[in-house]
């Protein structure tokens, strides 16, 4: 699955979340996923904070199948920026 396949799965999601708040993706070649607000691209911008990580990753962190709270600790996941925004993506995930 690509970034683009990732990023319509979870529009449905980002819509109804309530989420305000910016949030990159950056899956580094093989693209980036932003979430400002209620909506979602893959066109980079800038953003409250970047989670960075391989593409696998973010597929397995997006069917539920990776827990953010470990993929962070044993490094999976890299966080730049404002951290509180990387924990409220639990309520998208």
């Amino acid at each position: 699955m690509g970034v683009k396949e990732i990023a319509d799965t979870m529009k449905s999601r980002v819509e109804a979340s309530g989420f305000d708040r910016s949030v990159k993706f950056d899956t580094g070649s093989d693209g980036v996923i932003v979430i400002d607000g209620a909506t979602i691209s893959t066109t980079d911008a800038p953003t409250d904070c970047t989670i960075k990580l391989a593409l696998e990753d973010l597929e397995s962190l997006v069917s539920g199948d990776l827990n953010p709270t470990s993929a962070f600790m044993t490094g999976k996941i890299k966080v730049e920026g404002d951290m509180s925004v990387a924990m409220a993506l639990s309520q998208l995930l």
